[in-house]
């Protein structure tokens, strides 16, 4: 089911061509009041609801490995919750994404929450396409906090400009990611760019190549991101380079073979 027209998540908002350059220069950007208060306060309660009805993490904090740490992770709560399926499928994020990515139209890989609690770990450093066998790299992750945020809370922080170097190293999130990638940052001499601090309803946004981390949570608020995952529409099912790209074509490409089209039931275009 696709989002109502009618819903005010679907009005457009302009994407200035400075924001757009940016965002492909560096790799990433941040768009301030995605959201208005009211919108962002609503979103919260309906996300934060449908996370932690789903959530299946039962450990306690210390008892998790650095991922595990790192935040309470639910994805694809579209596919469950109406409420959620509306924020999802806006097309005023789509708008958004296809202006920065420079595209048509765009599909959703899927939604996933990311709670990072008081307490909670670093995030190591990543890229998100690690993940995806998809045969472009006109995809994009919008970041969005649900609560305002600082930097000690566990801000996204981006090596700016290594989206340009596509596929870095063929490693999972993990502390051999954070130990490999930092010293791949370094010998690329990347400069490393975060926000100071984010309100509730700003969004970042990232290419799928950009890597990024995040510090741990110091303060005793949990720090609620709602993030969604799009790519341009036309895009391919690739041969999966490791088992993680074989579980996601299985998962949220609904096992589509190898070279069609990947445009499943979980990944309606948006506009």
């Amino acid at each position: 089911m696709i989002a109502s027209n009618t819903s005010p998540l679907n009005e457009k908002l302009l994407v200035s061509l400075e924001k757009a350059n940016s965002f492909r220069e560096l790799g990433h950007t941040l768009i301030e009041g995605v959201l208005s208060p009211a919108e962002a306060k609503h979103y919260r309660e309906v996300i934060k609801n449908a996370a932690y009805k789903y959530n299946t993490e039962q450990r306690k904090l210390e008892e998790r490995d650095t991922y595990g740490k790192a935040f309470l992770q639910v994805m694809n709560l579209w596919e469950n919750d109406e409420a959620v399926r509306e924020f999802t499928l806006a097309k005023r994020f789509g708008h958004i994404a296809a202006d920065l990515l420079g595209v048509d139209n765009v599909r959703i890989y899927h939604d996933q929450a990311l709670f990072k609690e008081p307490g909670g770990g670093f995030t190591p450093w990543h890229q998100d396409q690690y993940y995806w066998p998809l045969d472009t790299y006109n995809t994009v992750t919008m970041w969005m906090p649900l609560v305002d945020i600082t930097e000690d809370m566990g801000m996204l922080t981006f090596a700016s400009g290594s989206h340009r170097g596509g596929f870095a190293e063929n490693i999972p999130i993990s502390d051999e990611s954070e130990t490999s990638l930092q010293k791949y940052i370094r010998e690329k001499g990347y400069p490393i760019t975060r926000a100071s601090t984010m309100k509730a309803g700003d969004a970042t946004w990232h290419y799928g190549w950009t890597l990024h981390t995040a510090p741990g949570n110091n303060s005793d608020i949990t720090r609620e991101v709602m993030t969604i995952i799009f790519y341009a529409d036309g895009a391919h099912v690739t041969e999966p380079q490791n088992k993680h790209q074989e579980n996601d074509r299985r998962r949220w490409l609904a096992g589509l073979e190898v070279g069609s089209l990947a445009a499943s039931n979980l990944n309606p275009p948006v506009l």
